[in-house]
């Protein structure tokens, strides 16, 4: 999948007004720069909160977009932002699919958020992007089972910039204290795994879930 966004900036996320969670946000900022793996803290839109330095180092090499920065909305990058592939191995089955499962679930819950209906509107102006969200993703839910959907616990695929690690995979670990979500916030972090050589086989290769395609074949 490559797909451009032709919606405008997202609108700069405000500061909570409470001190004290301000406070806290500031705190935990600091713990999330000590985390060796890549991890973030999103709202229920995906929009950015904080990041740290592993996760700086993980996406750095994305160039420009004006709308699908990866610390700015994590959602908006993986779907639309044209350098994600080069980060995110099997792209479209192991990263955008998922994704567009939990947007698809977080519209049903906050149907009138203004920025998930922006984003909504995004996929729709796109046909290739419009035709997987409405076509290929209930085809794909059915195929793979909605456990296979969840983030955590999941072990996708990476290609790190640095080469101590390059072609990788990670467990997404969604930890999210109690603090943070009652800010509606939840944490992700991926944690980097060694890359264990694959025994050589003969024969047919196996099928994996990479042959999935966003636009179901006909029943």
């Amino acid at each position: 999948m490559a797909f451009q966004a032709g919606g405008q900036r997202p609108a700069p996320r405000p500061a909570p007004a409470n001190p004290e969670a301000q406070a806290y946000l500031q705190d935990y900022a600091a713990l999330l720069d000590a985390v060796p793996h890549p991890s973030l803290v999103v709202d229920h839109r995906w929009d950015v909160v904080l990041v740290n330095g592993a996760f700086r180092s993980l996406f750095g090499g994305a160039g420009p977009h004006p709308t699908a920065m990866p610390a700015d909305n994590f959602l908006r990058f993986v779907l639309f932002h044209p350098d994600a592939s080069a980060v995110l191995g099997e792209h479209e089955s192991s990263w955008c699919l998922p994704m567009l499962a939990h947007f698809a679930a977080a519209v049903e819950r906050h149907g009138h958020d203004h920025g998930l209906q922006a984003i909504r509107r995004d996929i729709a102006e796109d046909p290739i992007m419009e035709a997987a969200y409405r076509q290929g993703l209930p085809h794909w839910v059915r195929a793979v089972g909605r456990k296979a959907v969840e983030h955590d616990g999941a072990v996708r695929p990476l290609r790190h910039p640095d080469p101590r690690w390059g072609a990788t995979e990670c467990r997404i670990v969604v930890e999210t204290p109690s603090s943070l979500a009652e800010l509606g916030y939840t944490r992700l972090t991926l944690v980097l795994r060694e890359t264990r050589r694959a025994p050589h086989r003969r024969g047919r290769p196996r099928r994996t879930g990479s042959h999935l395609r966003v636009v179901a074949a006909s029943d």
